[in-house]
This record gives C-alpha cells, sequence and structure tokens, in this order.
C-alpha cells in the first residue's frame, strides 16, 4: 500500500492525455482542475478496486478477475458503463487471442525453417559423401584399368 496519498494519484501525462481526448479542440484546462480529475480519478480507481476486491473476497479468491470489476461497477451503480466495458474487454481478449496465435504461428514457422535448414544441410551432406565415394570408385576403376 501506498505510504502518503499523493502516492495514490495517477500520472499526471495521463490524466492531461485523458482530459485532451475528452475535450474539444482548443478547450483549455487550469492545473488545479487537471490536479482535482487526477485525484478525482485515484478515488474512483480505489473504490471500484475495494468493491471488485469485496466480490473476489466472496468468491474466497484473492485474484480480482474482469466479472469482479463489472460487478463493482453495477454495484457502484455505475451500469450504464458496464457495457462499453464488456465491449472494451471482448476487443482486449481477441487482441490477445490473435497476438498468441500470431506467435504461436510464428514459432512454427521458425520450427519449420529450422527443420528445412537441417534437412538442406543433410541432404548436402549426402551429395558430398555420394560424390566422395563416386570419385573414389572412379578412382578404383582407373586403378583397375591400369593394371
Amino acid at each position: 500500500m501506498a505510504e502518503r496519498p499523493e502516492d495514490l494519484n495517477l500520472p499526471n501525462a495521463v490524466i492531461t492525455r485523458i482530459i485532451k481526448e475528452a475535450l474539444p479542440d482548443g478547450v483549455n484546462i487550469s492545473k488545479e482542475a487537471r490536479s482535482a480529475i487526477s485525484r478525482a480519478a485515484s478515488v474512483f480507481v480505489l473504490y471500484a478496486t475495494s468493491c471488485a476486491n469485496n466480490f473476489a473476497m466472496k468468491g474466497k479468491r484473492k485474484t480480482l478477475n474482469a466479472s469482479d470489476v463489472l460487478s463493482a461497477m453495477e454495484e457502484m451503480e455505475f451500469q450504464r458503463f458496464v457495457t462499453p466495458l464488456k465491449e472494451a474487454l471482448e476487443a482486449y481478449r481477441r487482441e490477445q487471442k490473435g497476438k498468441k496465435e500470431a506467435s504461436e504461428q510464428k514459432k512454427k514457422d521458425k520450427d519449420k525453417k529450422t527443420d528445412s535448414e537441417e534437412q538442406d544441410k543433410s541432404k548436402d551432406e549426402d551429395n558430398d559423401e555420394d560424390e566422395e565415394r563416386l570419385e573414389e570408385e572412379e578412382q578404383n576403376e582407373e586403378e583397375e584399368v591400369d593394371n
């Protein structure tokens, strides 16, 4: 846990970016207002986390999950945010699944490439051995003809 209340504030850069994205162009915000929004956001995150933790504890778990957060939002009477949060969660899960599949495919391609290179190397070695054998046979034939 944080030792001081200031340690619980979200980073100013994050708050500033969120505010700029939420406001129309040309609208400015004072430093004091930005600080107030930052504190309010921190309080909201702490409250939502505490409520979600209660749901996790009821489920006899130590790890908060998405359903705990969604239940907490409903308990805090923020039902109108539940649907957008569910949609964002599904988008996040699809993105993660896509990344995982891409990573697995990349690994498979790498393994195939490695196998292919090993086969090529093995073929090259076999060809070299065959060439050496042919040369020896030719030499032996020449020696026999000379004798």
